[in-house]
């Protein structure tokens, strides 16, 4: 991919996901800008990222690819500001859910290379599983340049705008539903006689190999539970699947557009 600039827009955590990525694979940029209405959030990134230059919304716009990494209440208004400052040759490309391409395009009129991408955080790890989106009028050569620089961040890959709500339910978020979980019993682990060490690596390993078992064994859902007849949580299990189906169908007819 030819050398290119990027600006950010919104300096936060989605921002620091995409730098780290890249910045583990030695992406090249001719220059990297970033704009945030919070001098802390740039402080901190800039500490991480010492190659990041702040500059107001108006310049961030104005780079060959332009990243809205904000909060959905927050990117209508805000296009509304640089509107005119984003260049018709930019590519420029949503983090939020909500917002949909006719929306981008009511005020990016004059772009014709806009995308919607649901970033996640393994990313970080490059090991994202990052769906994307594009415009109708998207350039088909712009479109693999920049599909082979978001395959940076791990698994990108195209689907349709309307799956978009659906994977950032069932991709985005989903570590939160475990990641407490997994913490909590590392240190139940070490309670219980193993070291710190013992107790992740037991916790990572098993969980693996079980989600191996559950998706690629080729038996049933039911096959594999009944695989360990104790179940020590088994008398709580309906009250957690009615949060998961109250919380998560909830959210997601929240974001969905």
């Amino acid at each position: 991919m030819k050398t290119r600039s990027l600006g950010f827009i919104g300096g936060g955590r989605v921002t620091r996901i995409l730098l780290q990525g890249f910045k583990n694979k030695n992406v090249g940029f001719e220059k990297v800008v970033v704009a945030d209405t919070n001098p802390e959030v740039l402080a901190n990134l800039k500490k991480q990222f010492p190659e990041v230059m702040s500059v107001e919304a108006k310049d961030a716009a104005g780079q060959d690819i332009v990243f809205i990494a904000l909060h959905p209440p927050m990117v209508m208004d805000t296009l509304e500001l640089i509107k005119n400052d984003v260049r018709a040759e930019a590519t420029v490309i949503s983090l939020a859910p909500k917002i949909n391409l006719a929306k981008l395009s009511s005020k990016l009129g004059q772009v014709n290379n806009i995308a919607r991408l649901i970033p996640n955080a393994t990313s970080y790890i490059n090991e994202g599983y990052n769906p994307v989106t594009f415009s109708a009028g998207f350039d088909k050569a712009e479109k693999q340049e920049i599909l082979e620089l978001l395959k940076n961040m791990g698994h990108t890959f195209e689907v349709s705008e309307e799956k978009l709500e659906s994977y950032a339910i069932m991709s985005a978020m989903l570590p939160t539903y475990f990641w407490f979980q997994w913490k909590e019993l590392a240190e139940i682990g070490q309670k219980i006689g193993l070291s710190e060490k013992e107790s992740k690596d037991s916790i990572n390993e098993t969980i693996i190999a079980s989600l191996n078992l559950m998706y690629k064994s080729g038996l049933k859902p039911e096959e594999v539970i009944d695989l360990i007849p104790v179940k020590p949580i088994g008398e709580h299990e309906s009250q957690i699947a009615e949060i998961y189906k109250t919380k998560l169908v909830g959210l997601f007819e929240k974001i969905k557009p």
